[in-house]
């Protein structure tokens, strides 16, 4: 689904993705890991379109959509949460929700006067939308909350929820385990697992918590200095000589990990 070709993003001096080549495929679930400062979350800017590279090519469908902006990828379904989320702070869950679907009919002065049936029908049509959601990742009970006011793990089922209101062909979630406890990451794990699942989607995912990444992610991709360094699982992501030097920590060789359900 996405393929990424000797993508490079330079920052002056800094080179920050440095000829990075990666395939994620349709249906998977693809873990990027990698130590702090290896390129990750620039990377994932690229090919969401915050950053336009420096150069190289990244693939959408076969597409060409390199430098494209953030609007047009999402109209492609291609989105992205991110590590620090990005709620709407003084709205409820629900209406976070209820903002994402694109083009409504009510953010038209014209048919704010003049198709006011139109709006509340497609309004109608949202909030069902939402409430489906809610239910779905288990947030009935805050669902006339402020965002500002949810935990952090709740802030990231928010994220992973405003991706279901529209129809997302690929997900890219940065560390949406990170600083959530286990009850929520469980809560997490499993949504991300049935969408993949029963819905199709396609994730990947930047992660620092093997057990999460081992959890979910076949295949993983090892990123250090900009670059690919490496890619198959978990399992043999952690006995490979090179990753063990660039990331783990040789004390992390013989740490028992748990693999992907099926694998």
């Amino acid at each position: 689904m996405i393929r990424v070709e000797d993508v490079h993003m330079h920052f002056g001096g800094i080179r920050a993705v440095d000829g990075a080549s990666l395939e994620i495929a349709k249906g998977s679930i693809t873990g990027l890991i990698g130590p702090n400062g290896a390129g990750k979350t620039t990377l994932f800017n690229v090919i969401a379109g915050a950053y336009t590279p420096t150069s190289g090519r990244v693939w959408l469908d076969g597409e060409d959509i390199t430098g494209l902006p953030p609007h047009e990828l999402f109209h492609r379904g291609l989105l992205r949460t991110f590590q620090i989320a990005h709620e709407f702070a003084t709205l409820t869950v629900r209406e976070n929700l209820m903002m994402v679907p694109a083009e409504q009919k009510g953010e038209s002065l014209w048919s704010a006067f003049f198709h006011r049936r139109a709006i509340a029908e497609q309004e109608s049509e949202v909030r069902a939308k939402a409430e489906e959601v809610i239910d779905f990742l288990q947030l009935s009970q805050v669902a006339d909350e402020f965002a500002g006011n949810l935990s952090g793990g709740q802030k990231k089922l928010l994220e992973l929820g405003r991706t279901m209101m529209v129809d997302a062909k690929i997900v890219f979630l940065d560390e949406v385990g990170a600083g959530v406890n286990r009850t929520l990451l469980r809560t997490i794990s499993d949504a991300i697992r049935r969408l993949n699942q029963e819905r199709g989607y396609t994730f990947c995912m930047i992660e620092h918590d093997m057990d999460f990444i081992g959890g979910l992610c076949d295949p993983v991709i090892v990123m250090a200095e900009g670059a690919v360094l490496a890619q198959g699982t978990v399992a043999e992501m952690l006995a490979n000589e090179l990753v063990i030097e660039a990331y783990l920590g040789r004390g992390m060789k013989n740490r028992p990990v748990r693999a992907k359900a099926g694998s």
